[in-house]
């Protein structure tokens, strides 16, 4: 009897250490934000050298420029989710939450950029285009938001903040090509730079 007490003992006390791990398992989203900060950072430079005639390319090409990006993340997407799948904390409950917090972000801005493109063909004006940047950022503070929550880690909270600054500074921009260098700048602040320390976080053993 008392053996089996203590099974019952040491089991409750591995269960509280797995759920202590969970809550406190390093987030994997890191490379994700890397790639995106890449990717996305360096179409917007694309499109402030296309904007500025310092590429003289068909007047098409921003948009295959954009859906070229895309298509190179979604790629990215898919082998580096492949890979956070074996590492540790990988099913924790902040992983899941903060992963399905960008999913319903990367949806989001997709579908918005959707919309956007519709109305600019059938507007025949472009000009709608330049409110993704304040619709991108607006989402990843919201992101943000959400991972600082599950982590009540304090420079998430701060990178959130960061993250609604800049979808403000950006539509200030709205009506000149800067507000690409701006996107790109503030991508590197909320996406490049907190992706990388994420990335330093990360447990290196594969399970």
């Amino acid at each position: 009897m008392t053996r089996d007490t203590q099974t019952i003992q040491d089991d409750i006390a591995y269960m509280r250490a797995l759920a202590h791990e969970g809550r406190h398992a390093p987030l994997l989203a890191g490379p994700i934000l890397v790639a995106a900060a890449i990717i996305f950072g360096g179409a917007s430079l694309g499109q402030w050298a296309l904007k500025t005639d310092l590429i003289a390319l068909n007047p098409w090409a921003a948009l295959w420029l954009w859906i070229g990006s895309a298509l190179v993340f979604a790629a990215a997407l898919v082998v580096l989710i492949g890979r956070m799948k074996g590492r540790p904390g990988y099913n924790s409950s902040g992983n899941r939450a903060v992963g399905a917090a960008w999913s319903g972000v990367g949806f989001g801005i997709f579908v918005t950029w959707l919309a956007l493109t519709a109305l600019s063909v059938k507007s025949g004006s472009w000009a709608w285009m330049a409110v993704m940047p304040t619709v991108v950022l607006t989402a990843y503070g919201s992101a943000w938001m959400v991972a600082a929550a599950m982590t009540r880690v304090r420079w998430m909270s701060v990178t959130a903040l960061m993250s609604y600054v800049g979808a403000v500074a950006v539509a200030w921009f709205a009506d000149s090509p800067a507000i690409y260098l701006v996107y790109a700048l503030v991508l590197a602040a909320v996406a490049l730079v907190p992706g990388l320390i994420l990335m330093r976080q990360e447990p290196s053993e594969i399970v």
